[in-house]
């Protein structure tokens, strides 16, 4: 299992960058250079986990040489960590290596889910707004939109995992149990985009007051929970905003102990927001 979780995250990986690169070759194709550029756009972002990348292996006591900087301009840092970790895996054989496989393992599981949540996100947004009220029967956006929909929620999955890892006692979580949190993402992070992407349908710009409203609701609740796994306080709030932003789509536990109270609270809301969103 140890294996499997970041060869199919880099399945997955491969699979959404070729289906977004096959989405902005058929918008340049039809002349679509709105949505071109906009594509386009989603991409940028996910250069800060390659910068993060690059830092992390400098603190490690590994500079990056002038291949390993071309990976990371072109993007595919992530890739070569996951590789590393796949080779890791076969080297280890036994547990000799086993707490070097979960750092790396950590490493590369946080990067995704950071790469997630600034570049896949914006673009499954982006492809569902297509397909919903520009193209309903358009299949390279339909793609795009689906396979960022699972690999975004691949990405909570295994970061998921991976903080089970690292409770003293917990093993690797069985297959069934790994499919169930894959449904339970995918489901609550598909609900959200729909929710959203109709209201953007239906009411253009005003999408951004529901979210911003959800965003500060989401923000003051953390705040309120002392959430200071950020020592400086400018960073702290800053950090707070940052995981306001995502708990508009899904909930992320970032602190460690029982979270049952905090998830009934973010349904709770997260209920009445959607039907509120979607008909208004």
């Amino acid at each position: 299992m140890r294996g499997a979780v970041p060869g199919l995250s880099l399945a997955l990986l491969a699979a959404e960058r070729g289906a977004k690169l096959c989405a902005i070759i058929h918008y340049l194709v039809c002349g679509q250079l709105g949505w071109f550029g906009l594509t386009i756009a989603c991409v940028v972002p996910g250069y800060a986990a390659q910068l993060l990348s690059i830092l992390w292996f400098r603190a490690d006591g590994h500079p990056p040489g002038c291949w390993l900087l071309v990976l990371h301009l072109l993007q595919l840092g992530l890739w070569k960590r996951y590789w590393d970790v796949l080779r890791m895996v076969v080297q280890a054989g036994g547990s000799a290596r086993a707490g070097e496989v979960l750092t790396q393992l950590g490493d590369v599981c946080v990067l995704r889910l950071l790469e997630a949540l600034l570049q896949t996100l914006p673009n499954l947004l982006l492809q569902a707004y297509v397909i919903m009220a520009v193209d309903p029967a358009g299949f390279i956006p339909g793609i795009s939109a689906g396979l960022s929909l699972v690999s975004l929620a691949w990405a909570l999955v295994s970061y998921s995992h991976f903080t089970c890892l690292l409770k003293p006692g917990h093993l690797s979580l069985p297959a069934m149990a790994i499919l169930c949190l894959l449904l339970w993402r995918t489901g609550m992070l598909g609900t959200r985009v729909l929710a959203l992407v109709l209201f953007a349908r239906l009411y253009s710009f005003w999408v951004f007051a529901v979210a911003g409203v959800h965003w500060l609701l989401m923000s003051f609740w953390l705040v309120a929970q002392q959430t200071d796994i950020v020592t400086q306080p400018c960073r702290w709030r800053l950090f707070n905003s940052l995981v306001g932003a995502v708990y508009i789509f899904c909930y992320i536990n970032v602190r460690p102990g029982p979270s049952k109270t905090k998830v009934s609270v973010f349904y709770a809301v997260s209920t009445q927001d959607i039907p509120y969103s979607t008909w208004m």
